[in-house]
């Protein structure tokens, strides 16, 4: 039998076969991709989620020697605007004599302000002495009556059965009265 492509087809190769493959091909892909999208979309982080990722604080209202309580990631954090005499003595400890040996200056960008997570490394308490006339402990910094931990103005455990300083949360100052924790 002869050949019945007409001329225009025997000379590229291509049929109206190949062209349908390749549109519904094409098409697959596009309609995969329309489904897809929508799926991978719901495993980004929700508005409520991305909100706590971070936490803005607005400092230019706390007074010399006040401390205040913001949330951060469902946990407390502790932000201490402390005097020179707070400062002198989270400074004058020796290294030596602390369970978890750390510098006040590694603790803090600035000295006056001191920013930790407000949760004991013992049992997960919340220590006292935040709010006025609570017991600051022995060492003037926080206490933590379930067990007895006593941090010092550094927030560095000194007494009691807890492993490790309150830790210091990922912050900066993103100008004189603002510090962003997160």
């Amino acid at each position: 039998m002869a050949d019945t492509a007409t001329p225009a087809q025997a000379g590229t190769g291509e049929t109206r076969r190949d062209f349908l493959y390749l549109a519904a091909g094409a098409m697959g892909a596009v309609g995969a991709a329309s489904v897809a999208w929508p799926l991978i979309d719901t495993m980004n982080p929700s508005a409520e989620v991305l909100a706590l990722a971070s936490t803005e604080v607005d400092i230019s209202p706390i007074e010399v020697g006040q401390r205040i309580t913001v949330t951060w990631r469902g946990n407390p954090v502790f932000i201490d605007h402390r005097t020179a005499d707070q400062i002198q003595a989270a400074e004058s400890v020796s290294l030596d004599d602390l369970p978890d040996p750390q510098a006040d200056d590694a603790r803090v960008e600035k000295p006056e302000w001191l920013v930790v997570i407000g949760v004991c490394t013992h049992l997960g308490c919340v220590p006292l002495g935040q709010k006025p006339g609570q017991s600051r402990g022995e060492f003037g910094g926080w206490f933590c009556p379930c067990h007895g931990s006593h941090y010092d103005t550094s927030g560095r455990i000194r007494k009691g059965p807890a492993p490790l300083n309150l830790p210091v949360p990922p912050y900066e100052f993103t100008g004189d009265t603002t510090i962003v924790i997160g």
